[in-house]
């Protein structure tokens, strides 16, 4: 079984998901969080390489960055470095060993990235997948009936209850 690896195009995803586009228009930043809290969460079921990738190429002098967020690597591409190129050259790099899926609503990187054997998923499947998911999360997780507690007491004879029950309160010297 082969490495399962996810390259998300961040901005394309943040700007194709309505309730993000939304998020974006007041505050970037928080859209990004957003996003890779959903993409954490997805992260945490599938037990993939998550790595999202935003676009830093207009950014004088941007050396580039990655870092973690939790779970998941983020990469800011360098200065004349689209997101699009690092992900198309990722994508080619990993492709032979592992497992690849790039998430992207862009024709042009979804035909090349698949030319390099790996598997698209537009921002529309994407997030149809990330609602299963969650729904599985939940259904599995969530939604179970709370059980009842366990009190010591309960299951303990009266004559046993009552003597901890004394010693408790310090009654018992």
């Amino acid at each position: 079984m082969k490495e399962e690896y996810l390259l998300v195009d961040g901005y394309n995803i943040i700007f194709a998901w309505e309730d993000l586009k939304e998020m974006a228009a007041v505050n970037i930043d928080a859209a990004r969080l957003s996003l890779q809290d959903i993409l954490c969460n997805y992260q945490g079921y599938k037990k993939n390489h998550v790595i999202v990738v935003y676009d830093g190429y207009k950014v004088k002098g941007n050396p580039g960055t990655l870092s973690k967020y939790y779970n998941l690597d983020i990469v800011f591409t360098k200065e004349a470095e689209t997101a699009d190129s690092y992900i198309e050259k990722t994508s080619n790099q990993l492709s032979g060993q592992c497992q690849v899926t790039v998430a992207t609503s862009d024709l042009l990187e979804q035909m090349i990235i698949m030319g390099h054997g790996s598997r698209r998923l537009s921002a529309e499947e994407f997030r149809k997948e990330i609602d299963a998911v969650n729904q599985l999360i939940r259904e599995k997780h969530l939604d179970k009936p709370v059980q009842e507690r366990n009190y010591l007491f309960r299951h303990a004879s009266a004559e046993v209850a009552e003597m901890l029950e004394r010693i408790r309160l310090a009654k018992d010297e």
